[in-house]
């Protein structure tokens, strides 16, 4: 190699590794480590699924913790406390280190139904935990099945008024969001429908299908199957939006029935006294997470969708629910079996 080739040969290498050195520095500027994320990658992450196996909890507790795990290079385990209608799950996060290591994932009603519905509930929400974010939602949906003959809610709210004392609806039971959703319906347009509690949504969408009970308000997930191959008549979503889930069903609202916004969600919290800024990573990491595109599909396939919110308002989300149901329970006379 001559002197000439050499030089130019030192001078591509060093024009390189000065090129990679500032990729590198700008690919750190534009993620920095900040304080929080030390802080997380510290230990182990435990997320706490307060029922068993197999739900959309504990789906979307693995999801989280696999994506914690990766994100910290720390080993994340999902531990499912079933039992006393999910409180050993949150006994278990209330007592927790509020370091952002042991979290919660649970459904809307036992943050802000139980609460009111259950006699000598053992906690209170705000002062226990510390709201991170809503991780995801799915709509619920007022269904016809084949034992009246309706093919939209105008239809029915016209039969409510023809017929008094003529139609039922059917729940997962007494107490449930969907129970709730179905009182809520009738203090908003005064019809005077019966309700049939169910222990379970199986159940109760079982006879709903056989045409027993003529109406029910369930979750879209359960019974977009059904309102697919025609056994069952979709009314109208308890959504301020329609779902991208199935487009093409209206709101009620848009059918003029207002004020009956009613979605299962499932939200994410800490122990009471975690520091703001390890709330707000955490909120930040979760959104990352469910917006991976593999991910994303899969909560559409089980007619779930991202519900992306800051730790403040998720804990204004939590306020304002709780308040809306302890009305409905309250004005109702609704007491827990």
């Amino acid at each position: 190699m001559t002197l000439l080739h050499a030089r130019k040969r030192r001078h591509v290498m060093a024009c390189a590794f000065a090129l990679a050195a500032l990729a590198f520095g700008v690919f750190a500027h534009a993620q920095p480590v900040s304080g929080a994320e030390k802080m997380l990658a510290q230990e182990r992450f435990t997320v706490v699924a307060p029922f068993p196996p197999g739900g959309p909890v504990d789906t979307l507790a693995r999801w989280l913790a696999d994506g914690l795990q990766k994100r910290y290079n720390q080993s994340a385990v999902v531990e499912n406390l079933a039992g006393a209608a999910g409180n050993l799950g949150l006994d278990k996060v209330k007592r927790a280190k509020p370091d952002g290591h042991t979290l919660l994932v649970v459904p809307a009603g036992n943050l802000t139904i139980n609460p009111t519905l259950m006699r000598n509930f053992p906690f209170q929400i705000e002062k226990d935990f510390a709201p991170v974010t809503m991780l995801a939602k799915a709509p619920n949906v007022l269904v016809a099945g084949p034992g009246v003959a309706v093919k939209n809610l105008k239809d029915v709210l016209a039969l409510t008024q023809a017929k008094p004392n003529s139609l039922s609806y059917a729940s997962p039971g007494v107490g449930s969001g969907l129970h709730l959703a179905g009182e809520l319906f009738k203090q908003q347009t005064g019809a005077d429908w019966l309700h049939v509690p169910y222990k379970g949504t199986g159940p109760a969408l079982n006879d709903v299908l056989g045409g027993s009970v003529p109406l029910m308000f369930s979750n879209l997930p359960a019974t977009l199957p059904y309102i697919r191959s025609g056994k069952l008549v979709a009314l109208g979503v308890t959504d301020a939006v329609r779902t991208p889930v199935a487009a093409d069903i209206p709101t009620l609202a848009e059918q003029g029935v207002s004020g009956v916004v009613v979605t299962s969600w499932y939200g994410l919290l800490a122990p009471s006294g975690t520091p703001p800024e390890l709330l707000q990573q955490l909120a930040k990491d979760a959104a990352d997470i469910l917006s991976r595109p593999a991910v994303r599909d899969q909560l559409h396939a089980q007619g779930l969708t991202q519900a992306t919110q800051s730790p403040d308002e998720f804990a204004a989300h939590i306020r304002q629910e709780t308040l809306t149901w302890r009305r409905v329970i309250q004005s109702r006379h609704i007491e827990a079996d």
